[in-house]
């Protein structure tokens, strides 16, 4: 299992990649190998501020339907269109090519409360 040293993690499966005042969100290599092969994405929260919690969108594969939860409060300013035309790119690669969404972060204080990889890793084994 890839659990990248560089990201920070929540307990509902969801990385974080920070860059700046921005961070990029996607789900891990545990939960798109739970979930099996994923046939849809949808993301319809553009433009939207959410909050840490929210439900931003869903993935969908053969068996399951998940909701995708912002991991921290923020604008998503952009959605990854890729992601419609080939959804097994969060199968393939979720840390790189199969990023979800970008969100301009507006609280970092709550980038405290998320998980390290060493943290992440005990909630995946138990």
């Amino acid at each position: 299992m890839n659990i990248p040293a560089s990201l920070k993690y929540t307990s509902d499966h969801e990385w974080v990649r920070i860059e700046g005042d921005y961070a990029f969100v996607g789900i891990t290599d545990f939960a798109q190998g739970e979930l099996g092969d994923i046939v849809y994405v949808e993301i319809e929260t553009e433009g939207e501020e959410l909050s840490s919690g929210d439900v931003f969108g869903t993935v969908e594969a053969v068996k399951t339907v998940s909701d995708l939860f912002m991991p921290i409060s923020g604008t998503i300013e952009e959605v990854n269109s890729d992601l419609e035309a080939t959804p097994e790119t969060v199968n393939e690669d979720p840390y790189e090519k199969g990023w979800m969404i970008k969100i301009k972060i507006s609280d970092p204080s709550e980038l405290e409360g998320l998980l390290s990889a060493d943290d992440y890793k005990s909630v995946t084994t138990g």
